[in-house]
């Protein structure tokens, strides 16, 4: 693919977020990037200021992108600005580059493209368009949880919540888990964890967009790597499918204290978890 476009990048309050959506949109937008401080981001991409959101908006020309700026910024006084032209890429093999390999505990996570050391457990994820190769924090803070689990507890049963790329629920399996459910409500998310559930020789595993309700438990092991508000809201069903340990992930550091509590007080204990970076990993047994 040859030829040029236009990316306005604006930097404003959460408040006026969806207001400023809908405006890009009118005026044209042939696609639009929502950045905020809840959602992971790729490497080497700049995330939003405290209370801020970031929109990355494109469009086909110039003329088109300087008239949404402008009506931007008429709309929204207190909005940042920046606009630049862009060399359309190769995407297929332009965003490999940002796709590296994980090794936690015995395990290797990986792209296809890459060997991983012999003595590995190797997980091949083929990443596409669905968030989970491995290397992001919160999946490998829960990958070295399923690895220190399944390592005195072979033929467990493992429930995970919000499964993307299916790479938690594929690992489990491979460590030696017995039953192991996968859920995601992004029906893309889920062929693509059906097609890796294949590529790794372990079709066994249930993957699904079932809802919670449906699943038969409870489970020896529940994960669930979703954002905070989301763990909060499923709370009393996350811990309606749990026997004996959950993990939870996708939780920043100011976020614990309100999560934790939202389990604590529905009868879990909670224990020390792990951090790494931003990130938090929240452990809890039954009591």
């Amino acid at each position: 693919m040859t030829g040029t476009y236009q990316a306005l990048t604006v930097d404003l309050p959460e408040t006026e977020s969806e207001a400023a959506q809908d405006l890009l949109h009118e005026a044209g937008a042939m696609g639009l990037e929502t950045r905020d401080r809840e959602g992971p981001l790729m490497p080497g991409v700049r995330a939003p200021a405290q209370g801020e959101v970031i929109l990355v908006a494109y469009f086909e020309d110039a003329e088109g992108a300087e008239e949404a700026r402008t009506q931007l910024e008429e709309a929204f006084p207190t909005a940042r600005t920046h606009l630049e032209e862009k060399q359309q890429e190769d995407w297929s093999e332009a965003w490999k580059a940002h796709i590296k390999s994980v090794q936690v505990g015995r395990l290797w996570v990986g792209p296809p493209w890459e060997q991983p050391p012999a003595d590995t457990v190797r997980v091949v994820i083929e990443p596409k368009m669905a968030f989970g190769t491995g290397d992001h924090p919160t999946t490998a803070l829960c990958l070295g949880a399923v690895d220190t689990y399944m390592a005195s507890h072979p033929g467990a049963s493992v429930l995970d919540v919000g499964t993307g790329t299916g790479v938690l629920a594929i690992a489990a399996k491979k460590l030696g888990a017995g039953r192991v459910v996968g859920t995601d409500n992004d029906p893309v998310a889920v062929e693509l964890a059906l097609e890796n559930a294949r590529d790794n020789g372990t079709p066994g595993v249930e993957l699904s967009g079932q809802e919670l309700t449906e699943v038969e438990g409870p489970f020896d092991l529940v994960v669930a790597n979703i954002l905070a508000n989301t763990l909060i809201e499923l709370a009393p069903l996350i811990v309606s499918k749990v026997k004996e340990r959950l993990v939870l992930a996708g939780v920043l550091t100011h976020q614990k204290a309100e999560v934790e509590a939202a389990y604590v007080k529905l009868g879990l204990v909670a224990e020390p978890g792990a951090t790494q970076g931003e990130w938090v990993r929240l452990d809890f047994h039954r009591g």
